[in-house]
């Protein structure tokens, strides 16, 4: 039978229980950017990549422009995304895409909860880069918090990345209290994939020893993370203060704890690099996804 899942995706699916939902909804992705995609990409001031860096290790970063920075189109019969902006200076993924690379995208609305996700590769233009697309399709609204933006002037300059080996108090606070994050991963091909993450504050939590940890909260059952998590343990996270334009980036490994009651996924970070005014875009204080699960007490 063919699928629209690798073997890691496959192998996940069936620990959760999800193989004919996951074949049944597999429909939705495709190769082309439909017109409505192609309209919804127009609009967005904001983009979430995921790709290797030289070193090998997953990153997910952020990239802004006006919107119609992002546009689809067809170049020798490819359905393809221009994307007019590039990495900052000092974002670990800079390097990497002055060429061809295998990279994962996720555009999202916070202020209608709508996201698509773009997989296939990308490769530099005078204006940014192009990906020409692989995978495409949308996912459901949950665990989006409502957002909008109030603001898109940047307040200064970018600062200079702070690189550590490990979270600093700053960072442990922002994480606690984040109620969104994105995550970075790649099947063993190195096909790259980012996915949003959302729930209340408190939904993930740092140990002491630096670990994240995250339930997995019930979605569209393709577990395309997961998937790829069954093959290759990199990833990479982005955190983004929404009022400040600061971004937490952290790349390390992840791993899968298959519950029975529930799916947790445990993230321990390599290197840790965070960015003031990361992005010009400000947004409004959330109001949060009526499908948010209540933070458990030490989960």
């Amino acid at each position: 039978m063919n699928s629209t899942y690798h073997p890691g995706e496959r192998a996940a699916q069936a620990k959760a229980g999800l193989r004919a939902e996951a074949e049944r909804v597999g429909g939705i992705v495709r190769t082309a950017v439909p017109p409505a995609a192609a309209e919804f990409l127009l609009e967005r001031p904001m983009l979430v990549i995921a790709a290797a860096d030289e070193q090998g290790r997953t990153w997910a970063s952020l990239l802004t422009g006006v919107p119609g920075f992002l546009r689809a189109g067809v170049v020798a019969d490819r359905d393809v995304v221009d994307v007019a902006a590039r990495p900052l200076p000092s974002d670990p993924l800079a390097s990497t895409l002055t060429h061809r690379a295998r990279l994962g995208a996720i555009a999202i609305d916070p202020a209608t909860r709508r996201r698509m996700r773009i997989n296939g590769t990308a490769e530099p233009t005078p204006a940014g880069l192009r990906i020409t697309a692989e995978q495409v399709y949308a996912n459901c609204p949950k665990y989006i918090q409502r957002r909008v933006v109030e603001s898109a002037s940047p307040a200064g300059a970018p600062g200079e990345a702070t690189v550590s080996s490990s979270l600093g108090p700053a960072d442990r606070r922002m994480i606690n209290e984040a109620d969104t994050f994105f995550i970075a991963t790649a099947s063993a091909a190195g096909d790259a994939d980012a996915s949003h993450r959302g729930g209340d504050p408190g939904f993930v939590r740092v140990a002491p020893d630096g670990a994240l940890t995250w339930p997995d909260y019930p979605g569209n059952a393709m577990m395309m993370t997961l998937g790829n998590l069954e093959q290759n343990p990199a990833a990479g996270l982005i955190f983004v203060d929404w009022s400040t334009g600061t971004t937490l980036q952290l790349t390390g490994t992840a791993q899968v704890e298959w519950g029975t009651a529930e799916r947790r996924l445990c993230f321990r970070p390599d290197q840790v690099r965070r960015t003031t005014l990361a992005s010009p875009l400000r947004w409004s204080a959330p109001e949060y996804s009526r499908f948010n699960p209540p933070v458990a007490a030490g989960y």
